[in-house]
């Protein structure tokens, strides 16, 4: 999501909400029946799709509505908030509701050292699933607004204090979902990952995308949620370096899976 440039050029952007497999030594959640790789890519596709409408809807329509730009993201982040929470809720038995890329290979990276998580092929899907629908979201909320279904943005957002608070916003979210994995409490996901993105959105100078996907969608649309297409790859990369520091906060705070545990324990 986002916070603002400065506020006049701010416009709001989610992050992403995850749910992985609970660690071992965690509290287990209730057995859910395993689906096929296409139902779950299914559901990311659909979800991340949903998500991006919410953001880019809700920017258009906040700025018909106000002229104020703090009444536009407060809008913008209220929309994103409970869009976000709903669908954690609906799909997260499903695929995870993950949304997110750098969720998603946060999740791989931690099954290849021992946890729970997807596998190298469901990655394969996962992610093509979330950056097509991230875009058909863009477009959508377009179309639903009489705007050009595909225009690029022209926000640029390449300054550093905005790479600054991408780092923060993914960090700080890769930490939430995979803290709450560890400790067994996914079940307050909808909750807290929802309350964080909101959070996100006004104290990151980013306004916290902290998603690839979304940030990618983002750009076919200049509307107040856009970024414009030459300021993508610097977001993603720094969404990347904030993963990898989000995990390795985790491991700081909760320990390695496992034997981090125990030895807590």
């Amino acid at each position: 999501m986002t916070a603002t440039d400065s506020l006049s050029e701010a416009a709001p952007g989610p992050a992403s909400a995850a749910v992985p497999q609970p660690e071992p030594g965690a509290t287990p959640l209730p057995a859910q029946p395993r689906t096929t790789s296409s139902r779950r890519a299914a559901a990311e596709l659909v979800g991340t799709a949903a998500l991006v409408a919410v953001v880019v809807g809700s920017g258009i329509q906040a700025t018909q509505l106000s002229q104020d730009v703090g009444v536009q993201l407060l809008a913008n982040s209220i929309a994103t908030v409970c869009g976000l929470g709903v669908l954690i809720a609906l799909l997260g038995p499903v695929s995870g509701a993950h949304f997110n890329p750098v969720v998603t290979l946060a999740e791989w990276f931690t099954a290849r050292r021992g946890g729970s998580g997807v596998t190298a092929r469901e990655l394969l899907f996962y992610i093509p699933a979330q950056i097509v629908g991230a875009i058909g979201g863009a477009v959508l909320a377009n179309a639903m607004f009489a705007e050009p279904v595909v225009q690029w943005s022209t926000h640029d957002r390449s300054a550093g204090h905005l790479l600054l608070g991408e780092v923060v916003a993914t960090a700080g979210l890769v930490l939430l979902i995979f803290g709450l994995a560890r400790t067994g409490r996914l079940h307050f996901a909808p909750v807290a990952v929802a309350s964080y993105i909101g959070a996100a959105y006004w104290f990151t100078s980013s306004t916290s995308f902290a998603n690839p996907a979304v940030t990618i969608g983002r750009a076919f649309s200049d509307t107040f949620a856009g970024i414009a297409p030459g300021s993508v790859a610097g977001f993603i990369a720094m969404q990347v370096v904030g993963a990898v520091v989000g995990l390795g906060l985790v491991v700081l705070v909760f320990g390695r899976p496992g034997r981090g545990q125990e030895a807590d324990g």
